[in-house]
């Protein structure tokens, strides 16, 4: 069921595109019709309630045939809708944007999250198109991958800029440990690592340390009886080609943007 935030974006997307009218759907006779939305490609779909929802705010009829996660080939069925010609195309672009943006996000996640270990995780990150992280986090989801942060108001995560501005890592760590039980530290070197980890940190991101870097990270926490009280994440320069070395590592987490700041979307198309 979407919520009623989702609707209400849904919606806004919606009038964006449409502005004052369609005035090119406008020529049209009024006539009943039934389309269907179909791939061009393989794929992982994703956003189908959503782009159902974008056809019933204009009173179409939608019969979805492919649920969100399902695997698809080129020329496959996903939906199919039913209502006026003139509504139906007065919605076409701004369902299509969206199922191919986030069934892009999904597959590709999908293809990353294959390569790495079951007990290793793949997270989203906040590089997202603003507006669009509620859908883009959900696909991460639907391809097999997890959100992290949603939001700022989240967690608690001390990143570099972060301690830029303030006194230490230390008074930063100290203050996050008094108000909250779950906090996550940036770090990018093993002398800041120890700090995090002596000092409670839940979650510990190793930004930019390479496959090796890490393994000698994971060595020197057992060594120090410190590796099972917290999470490890990597980060920075993570893609399909290097994710399972990262993968055999045995960090907890994988955090890649690119699954949606640079996402492809799937070829898709409106058929009448």
């Amino acid at each position: 069921m979407l919520s009623l935030n989702s609707k209400k974006q849904l919606s806004q997307f919606l009038s964006e595109d449409i502005g004052k009218g369609d005035i090119t759907s406008a020529l049209l006779p009024k006539k009943k019709i039934t389309v269907t939305i179909i791939s061009r490609e393989h794929a992982i779909v994703a956003g189908v309630n959503h782009a159902k929802e974008i056809f019933k705010i204009k009173g179409c009829i939608v019969k979805i045939l492919k649920k969100d996660g399902s695997k698809i080939k080129p020329n496959q069925k996903i939906m199919s809708i039913t209502g006026d010609a003139r509504k139906i195309l007065m919605c076409e672009r701004t369902a299509l944007n969206l199922l191919t943006r986030m069934s892009g996000i999904a597959t590709q996640t999908n293809q990353l999250v294959k390569k790495i270990p079951n007990k290793t995780k793949l997270y989203a990150t906040r590089k997202t198109a603003p507006g669009l992280r509620y859908f883009d986090k959900e696909a991460v989801e639907i391809g097999g991958g997890k959100k992290h942060r949603l939001r700022l108001d989240e967690m608690v995560m001390i990143k570099d800029n972060h301690i830029a501005v303030s006194d230490s890592l230390e008074t930063l760590i100290k203050k996050a440990k008094r108000k909250y039980k779950k906090f996550e530290v940036e770090v990018e070197n093993i002398s800041d690592l120890m700090l995090a980890a002596k000092n409670g940190a839940s979650i510990i991101m190793l930004d930019n340390f390479k496959p090796i870097q890490i393994k000698k990270a994971i060595t020197i926490l057992k060594n120090q009886k410190l590796r099972n009280k917290v999470l490890l994440e990597a980060s920075g320069g993570i893609n399909s080609k290097n994710i399972s070395a990262y993968g055999k590592t045995g960090v907890d987490i994988i955090s890649v943007g690119s699954i949606t700041n640079s996402v492809k979307g799937i070829d898709m198309s409106l058929e009448i």
